[in-house]
């Protein structure tokens, strides 16, 4: 007797891109015509943008951790774990389950959206003793690791001690990195005062990048004005300079400078998941080559979007420019390659993705902003007012929205109480413990374990 089964949709991924594609699939799809199942190691959407301000204590971790089961009336199966590999061949993707079990997952569609990592180099010592800024894992720990720094430079007695537990290191002069820094020194600079034993001239915040600039997507006026408010504060700039290598109490700039330390934070950019690789498709700096409605060329049913896709950008004309990594595309694409998965099954045809940029907004803690919306420059608390507005909007619930705006509101009244958790006092962590990428499956794994002549593991 044949079975009739419905076609399998598959979104890897729980990010801005894979959220909005999977509820699109529910709203417009009925539950005879397809079957959805989101991979994700985590069953809640974390907005990203907002992780600096759960590392300085202004929002709680839950705030900006969106759940996915909260709602009753979503019928998608949550598979918990990671996808390690991808056979687009025989349409399988292998999952790594979160009891360390292999699966194999059948799919006729399949919507790549894993998000990224912390793009790393050879650095010596860096993946040993960095932190990242990628997860709510890690924000969480750093926040605990900055306070930790404190209680115990007000426990020493050591001069040299003191000065490495009291400067702090951050690598990137980009979006996450210049935010790191600033809500990170605010939350230095406010715990201090209840710490008699330290100097709070003692304190150093560095922010280094290997760029000219600043934020050189702001333009040269607002870069420099971002500039002058951390420099302000106390915040040491050096442009042009990277690490030279990272050690367990200083780091070596590549200036030559030797700034002893043990917070050095990494946010120097990020690159496609390694999944992408498994697939062994054609790529563009890591991401997959996709058409502008997000399909894998000859391979039909395949799609790839936000980190994971070389999505070309009409909204420039085609000019061989591609869509750069952000929420606010991530977002729209989603719903648009939802529309393109459903015309798919309905041998219907499929559409473009064409957005133009809104702007860019970025939140240097208290009234302190820098924004760009639709090419209007501004600056200080009308940022701030951007800046906030546009990210509270960007939430996917009205509770995640009260419970930000809560934060906001008692963080701006009350402040910090600098309480540090210590769940990890025992067990220091750094940036390659939080993101898995030795996880992963060669191409070649992938194919033995699918057709069932290995079942090699990395």
């Amino acid at each position: 007797m044949n079975t009739v089964t419905r076609p399998r949709i598959l979104v890897v991924g729980a990010g801005f891109a894979g959220v909005e594609c999977v509820r699109r699939l529910e709203r417009k799809l009925t539950p005879e015509e397809a079957d959805v199942t989101l991979v994700t190691p985590f069953s809640y959407q974390l907005y990203l943008p907002l992780l600096p301000q759960v590392a300085s204590g202004v929002l709680t971790p839950q705030s900006i951790a969106v759940s996915l089961r909260r709602s009753s009336k979503y019928r998608t199966r949550i598979i918990p774990g990671g996808a390690i590999g991808v056979d687009i061949k025989a349409k399988v993707c292998v999952i790594r389950t979160i009891n360390d079990e292999l699966v194999n997952e059948p799919y006729d569609y399949i919507v790549l959206s894993p998000g990224s990592i912390t793009r790393t180099f050879d650095i010596p010592g860096l993946t040993d003793h960095a932190f990242g800024m990628k997860t709510l894992a890690e924000a969480a720990y750093i926040r605990d690791h900055v306070i930790t720094q404190l209680d115990l430079a007000d426990a020493s007695d050591d001069p040299a001690e003191k000065a490495s537990r009291l400067q702090f290191v951050v690598v990137g002069g980009g979006y996450a990195g210049t935010e790191t820094a600033a809500c990170l020194q605010r939350l230095t600079h406010a715990a201090v005062k209840r710490y008699p034993r330290i100097d709070p001239g003692l304190i150093k915040w560095h922010l280094i990048d290997i760029a000219p600039k600043l934020m050189p997507e702001l333009g040269d006026k607002l870069g420099k004005s971002a500039q002058e408010i951390l420099t302000r504060r106390g915040i040491e700039i050096s442009l042009g300079v990277s690490i030279a290598k990272a050690g367990p109490e200083e780091v070596t700039f590549t200036d030559g400078r030797v700034v002893p330390t043990r917070t050095l934070i990494w946010t120097a950019g990020v690159v496609a998941s390694p999944l992408i690789a498994t697939l062994g498709a054609e790529t563009v700096r890591g991401r997959l080559a996709v058409t502008s409605d997000m399909n894998l060329p000859g391979h039909d049913g395949v799609f790839a979007l936000g980190d994971a896709g070389a999505v070309p950008d009409e909204a420039k004309g085609g000019d061989g420019a591609i869509c750069p990594p952000t929420a606010q595309h991530a977002m729209r694409q989603g719903k648009v390659v939802a529309d393109n998965v459903i015309a798919t099954l309905r041998n219907q045809p499929l559409k473009p993705y064409v957005h133009k940029d809104l702007g860019l907004v970025v939140d240097l803690g208290g009234k302190d902003a820098v924004s760009k919306p639709l090419g209007i420059e501004l600056r200080g608390f009308p940022a701030q007012v951007v800046a906030r507005g546009y990210h509270w909007s960007a939430l996917r619930t009205n509770v995640a929205k009260v419970r930000v705006a809560t934060n906001w509101t008692l963080n701006a009244l009350a402040g910090d109480d600098f309480v540090r958790t210590g769940f990890q006092a025992r067990k220091p962590a750094t940036l390659k413990d939080f993101e898995y990428t030795d996880s992963y499956l060669s191409p070649e794994q992938v194919r033995d374990r699918v057709e069932g002549t290995g079942t090699q593991e990395p």
